[in-house]
C-alpha cells in the first residue's frame, strides 16, 4: 500500500486540515449514507457552502426525509445535489448509487442502545452487514476514500450497539488488506456524544422543561460522557479526509461532562429524579483502550490509532507534532483533563441550537 498523504492540498498546522479536505472535494462526487441523518445534513450543507463539488448523494431509506431535506436547501443547489433511497443492507442499489463516486462517508447505523438491545438482528443487518456492503460497494466502483462514522460505545463495547459499530470499524480497517492496486483507502472517526443530537438527552430533556415538568430524570449523577457539537464532527471529519492515508481511527480530543451537571445546568431550578442505568449503559464512556495505547499517536486536537495490520507502514504527521503516547494510555469521559462547566456547556448547547 502507497502510504501518502494529500501533502500538495494540506498545510503544516492542524488548523488547515478542514480547510484541506474541503479544497479536496472540489469536482468531486461525495456519497453520504444516512444523508438525512442530524450528521448528513449538516455535512451536506457544509460541503456545500465551502466547496466546489460536482455530485453530493443523499443516500437513505426514508423517502420523507429526503423530500424535508430536498424543501429546506437552498434552490441553486439542487443541480448538485442527488437523493438515493436505498438501504445499505442492499449491496446492489449501494453499487448503482457509488458508480462514480470519489468520497464516501458511511453516517448510516442504527444507533439506539435498548431498541438495539430487544432488536439484536436488525442491528446486527445494519450496522455490521451494511458496514460490509459499503465496504464491497465501494471496492467494486472505485471510491478513493470512504470515512465511516463510529462511536466511543464501540471501545470495550457492553451493549450490542457498540458491539456492532466495533465490528464495522473492524471491517473497515481491514478493508485497506483488500485494495490491492486500486486507490481505495478506508479510515474511521470515533467520537462521543453530538450535543442537541436525534435521540440524546439534551432534546429530551429540552421537551420535559418546555412542558414544565416538576423534575428532570438522571440515570445516574456520577455518569460521564464525551461531548461533541455537530458541526465539530462534520469538520473533524473533513479533516481526517485531508490526513488519512488508510486504517486509522481518528479520535477527536473533546471535552466530559457528568449527566448530573448537564441537567442542572439547562434546569437550575428543577430537581433531579434518579432512574437507574438503562439497560447496555455505560457509566463511563471510552474512546482509546490500554491495548489501543500501543498504536496510538497524539495530535494537538486529536489521537490517530493506527492500524496492527502489515499493510501500515508508519508515517508520523509531519510538520504536526505527531508522539506516541505512554502506554497503558486510556481516553475516558471519567479521566478526561477537560471538563464541561456551566458556561462552556450553556455555550455549547447554543451552538446546537
Amino acid at each position: 500500500m502507497v502510504k501518502t498523504r494529500e501533502s500538495d492540498l494540506i498545510g503544516t498546522s492542524i488548523e488547515d486540515s478542514r480547510a484541506a479536505g474541503l479544497r479536496m472535494l472540489d469536482g468531486r462526487s461525495i456519497l453520504v449514507t444516512g444523508g438525512t441523518g442530524s450528521f448528513g445534513r449538516r455535512f451536506v450543507e457544509t460541503v456545500m457552502r465551502h466547496a466546489k463539488p460536482r455530485r453530493v448523494i443523499v443516500f437513505s431509506r426514508d423517502e420523507f426525509k429526503q423530500y424535508e431535506m430536498q424543501q429546506r436547501m437552498p434552490a441553486d443547489w439542487a443541480p448538485t445535489l442527488r437523493y438515493f433511497i436505498g438501504d445499505v443492507r442492499d449491496r446492489e442499489r449501494l453499487e448503482l448509487a457509488m458508480r462514480g463516486v470519489d468520497f464516501c462517508v458511511h453516517a448510516a447505523a442504527l444507533k439506539h442502545v435498548p431498541a438495539a438491545e430487544y432488536n439484536p438482528m436488525e442491528c446486527i443487518n445494519t450496522n455490521v452487514y451494511g458496514a460490509e456492503n459499503v465496504m464491497r460497494a465501494a471496492l467494486s466502483t472505485g471510491v478513493r476514500r470512504v470515512i465511516a462514522l463510529s462511536t466511543d460505545k464501540a471501545a470495550n463495547p457492553i451493549n450490542l450497539y457498540g458491539a456492532s459499530k466495533l465490528a464495522a470499524d473492524k471491517i473497515f480497517i481491514a478493508a485497506n488488506n483488500l485494495s490491492g492496486a486500486l486507490d481505495t483507502r478506508f479510515s474511521v472517526v470515533r467520537y462521543g456524544n453530538v450535543v442537541g443530537s436525534r435521540g440524546s438527552v439534551v432534546p429530551l430533556f429540552r421537551k420535559l422543561i418546555d412542558q414544565g415538568a416538576d423534575h428532570l430524570p438522571v440515570t445516574d449523577e456520577r455518569m460521564t460522557r464525551f461531548w461533541i457539537t455537530l458541526q465539530h464532527g462534520v469538520d473533524f471529519v473533513l479533516s481526517c479526509f485531508a490526513m488519512m492515508q488508510g486504517g486509522e481511527i481518528f479520535v477527536p480530543k473533546i471535552p466530559s461532562m457528568r449527566i448530573g451537571d448537564l441537567a442542572r445546568a439547562m434546569a437550575p431550578d428543577l430537581p433531579l429524579k434518579l432512574v437507574g442505568i438503562r439497560p447496555g449503559e455505560k457509566l463511563h464512556e471510552v474512546m482509546i483502550t490500554e491495548d489501543d495505547s500501543r498504536q496510538t499517536y497524539e495530535l494537538s486536537d486529536r489521537y490517530v490509532i493506527e492500524p496492527a495490520f502489515a499493510f501500515w507502514q508508519h508515517a508520523p504527521y509531519e510538520g504536526l507534532d505527531a508522539r506516541p503516547v505512554a502506554d497503558g494510555f486510556r481516553y475516558a469521559s471519567d479521566g478526561n483533563d477537560d471538563w464541561l462547566d456551566g458556561d462552556r456547556l450553556r455555550a455549547l448547547l447554543a451552538e446546537a441550537s
